[in-house]
């Protein structure tokens, strides 16, 4: 019977451990197992996600301990799975490894691989064989046929399990498939020494959910004593809530791995061992079971489960994956004779400038016959349904365009709704996917902007936000601000989708007549990592300028790193700003106070560093006095009482002093001027009534414009 620490001592460990582990992150340490660095990196940044998960730990160990989770022993839990080989040559990796280590998987979990040979006697009767089987997934998410194995070319060298990179197509990485429905399992190559690492129930982004493993770790790879597939079967153990063997507590003894028949052990096994070992956590008897699939010896050390291993995992699986059972990808797709899916709708865009719409949208034919003809129903705002009847001629697997007929909207926020239906005048034999929606927004341009997000409402009334990956985004925070309650925040500090790029837009800008225009804003942020630490991927905020409605976009404004910080140094907890940890900043427009309505962005870059805040922003235009751009020199106002304004249009060049005059010629003023300002003023309440003279004197010439003191 293995000795198990009290919950207390275990938090005590793990807290000890937590700055140790994040360090460990950052740094980039090698280790053959990367789940419970992972892990503990997530709860660092994240305390409310270490409670939960805590407590859901504690929940399911009490049922797994008092017998209330029932599996059913004479059934095959099925798991579709599907390999996303993630390589700069995904062709490195053969169909026939990816076999093989599905063989591998199958024969480890039931408990029959050849390997259980070499199990000592006295371990024999705790062999562990479960039901859990896993299978190629026949069907993608879409329900088109598949081989279970998804071969993606990338630019990336390699990944990080720091970041779960490669499970994010923004990181040049590949987005799962519905973890749902699939096991997802990443095979690519990992940075720092790692072999894999994988992700615990309700550990995190549920769209992170899987494993990943080094494509060297597979049947048949590069890396000696490590390449027989059992890397996958260990990082699946975890998948499936299994700890590490020897309790992951630095070799105190008190750790634990919540199975009562693995022995005690100090720490995790190097190499390939014979007969009994014995160390200080169990130092008489059998000893430690480094042939434990949860250890770390050579792989061909690895041979068992223990069966509280396999009850663990198998109550896991129904407890927090059962899902997974009821997928049907490992099935074939049915292939009906007429099967149209509306794959997605192209226009509108989720902002419109015209009030003119014409809806386009992509179909697939997935029948068997060729597809020659569709109804297409739009729905507005709930309002009046049309039909449009396309016709033509897709393939199978095909696809087509379809632009339907146009629809005027007024100005603020809509949905439009499609529904596709008749395919070549037949019953559609699947109608789960000839719907869609989507909603979308069309604004009258304004002539300024003011902005501190003190309405509940966000975005505010006229904005809008580009999210692509649906994950994180910009939100409203009322836990900062630089005025006021309340500012624009966006959390990259949880966020590991390194890459993605989100967009809080404004309302559109008619800039016509004006002659000048500048964006002020109040930025707050802050980083994780050393600001003089070299390869650093930063959070960027940029902003942009689009004169096409968002097709295009130009930079005007990117500081990042050092250049974009507010507080200085690092920060490990989420950033809070202090009210003098804000900056103003300010964009000039003026080369767009011509180009009709335009439409400005603020873009954040993930770097899974920290958060970045904004408030009062404010868009503002000049427009100079139409007399003053005629003449370009102007002295007002006439008559004054004493102070009078200077001005000239555009900024002077080469001005070299402004003097004035008393009709009778006696200077009065005379100041030399520095730089190229567009106005002065002066006082001459002191001077005697009458007319007086300012002359603007220029390095080439002299201008003077005539004043009356009163």
């Amino acid at each position: 019977m293995r000795s198990k620490c009290t919950f207390l001592a275990f938090l005590i460990i793990i807290g000890c451990s937590l700055h140790s582990f994040a360090q460990k992150i950052k740094n980039n340490s090698a280790a053959k197992c990367g789940t419970m660095d992972r892990l503990q990196s997530r709860f660092q940044r994240n305390a409310n996600l270490q409670k939960q998960f805590e407590q859901q730990r504690d929940v399911f160990n009490t049922k797994l301990r008092n017998g209330s989770i029932q599996l059913k022993t004479d059934q095959v839990y099925s798991i579709p799975v599907v390999f996303h080989i993630v390589l700069t040559n995904p062709n490195a990796v053969t169909t026939a490894q990816i076999q093989a280590q599905l063989d591998t998987l199958n024969k480890d979990y039931s408990g029959t691989n050849g390997d259980t040979s070499r199990i000592p006697s006295y371990f024999k009767s705790l062999l562990g064989k479960s039901s859990i089987q896993f299978c190629l997934a026949q069907q993608d998410p879409n329900g088109d046929p598949t081989t279970g194995i998804n071969r993606v070319t990338t630019s990336q060298s390699s990944f990080n399990y720091t970041d779960d990179g490669v499970k994010y197509s923004v990181a040049g990485g590949i987005d799962s498939w519905d973890p749902d429905r699939y096991l997802n399992i990443w095979i690519c190559t990992l940075a720092g020494g790692v072999l894999g690492y994988a992700t615990f129930p309700n550990d995190g982004d549920p769209l992170a959910q899987g494993v990943v493993v080094d494509y060297n770790s597979l049947p048949g790879g590069s890396y000696a004593q490590y390449n027989g597939g059992k890397t996958l079967t260990h990082e699946l153990g975890h998948y499936f809530n299994l700890y590490h063997i020897w309790g992951d507590d630095n070799g105190a003894c008190t750790g634990t791995d919540y199975v009562d028949d693995t022995p005690n052990q100090t720490d995790a096994t190097s190499g390939c061992g014979t007969g009994i070992k014995l160390d200080a956590c169990t130092a008489t008897g059998n000893g430690i079971m480094y042939q434990n699939y949860m250890d770390y010896s050579y792989d061909q050390c690895l041979v068992m489960f223990t069966t509280q291993q396999v009850t663990r995992m198998e109550a896991a699986l129904l407890t927090y994956r059962s899902s997974l059972l009821s997928s049907n990808a490992c099935s074939a797709p049915v292939l009906y004779p007429n099967n149209a899916a509306l794959i997605s709708i192209n226009n509108p865009d989720i902002r419109v400038c015209a009030s003119t719409i014409t809806p386009t949208i992509t179909v697939k034919n997935k029948g068997s016959n060729v597809l020659t003809s569709l109804v297409v129903t739009t729905t507005l705002d709930n309002g009046t349904s049309t039909s449009y009847t396309w016709t033509g001629s897709v393939a199978n697997s095909a696809t087509v365009n379809i632009s339907l007929p146009a629809k005027t909207v007024a100005t603020g926020s809509h949905i439009i709704a499609i529904t596709i239906s008749n395919p070549n005048g037949a019953t559609d034999g699947d109608t789960s996917n000839d719907n869609a929606s989507k909603s979308f927004l069309y604004d009258s341009p304004v002539a300024s902007i003011t902005e501190g997000f003190e309405t509940t409402t966000f975005p505010p009334s006229g904005w809008d936000i580009v999210n692509n990956d649906s994950k994180g985004t910009w939100n409203r925070s009322l836990n900062a601000s630089k005025t006021g309650s309340a500012s624009a925040m966006i959390d990259n500090y949880n966020n590991n989708n390194v890459g993605t790029k989100d967009d809080l837009r404004l309302p559109r800008v008619d800039l016509t007549g004006v002659d000048s225009a500048y964006l002020t804003f109040q930025v707050a942020a802050a980083v994780y990592s050393s600001v003089n630490g070299t390869n650093t991927v930063w959070d960027t905020l940029e902003v942009l300028v689009s004169t096409d409605c968002g097709a295009t976009y130009t930079s005007l404004y990117k500081k990042w790193g050092s250049s974009l910080i507010t507080r200085t140094g690092t920060t490990t907890n989420a950033f809070l700003p202090a009210p003098t940890e804000w900056r103003k900043d300010s964009v000039n427009l003026i080369n767009y106070i011509s180009s009709g309505p335009i439409l400005i962005a603020f873009r954040n870059t993930n770097g899974y560093e920290n958060n970045i805040y904004l408030d009062d922003i404010n868009l503002y235009t000049i427009t100079i006095n139409p007399n003053l751009k005629a003449k370009g020199f102007m002295v007002t106002p006439s008559p004054t009482s004493g102070n009078m304004l200077v001005q000239f249009f555009p900024n002077p060049t080469n001005l070299k002093a402004i003097q004035v005059f008393s009709a009778s010629g006696q200077k009065i003023i005379d100041k030399a001027t520095i730089g190229g300002n567009n106005y002065y003023q002066f006082n001459i309440s002191g001077a005697a009534a009458g007319i007086y003279y300012v002359r603007a004197v220029f390095g080439d010439k002299v201008l003077v414009r005539k004043i009356v003191k009163q």
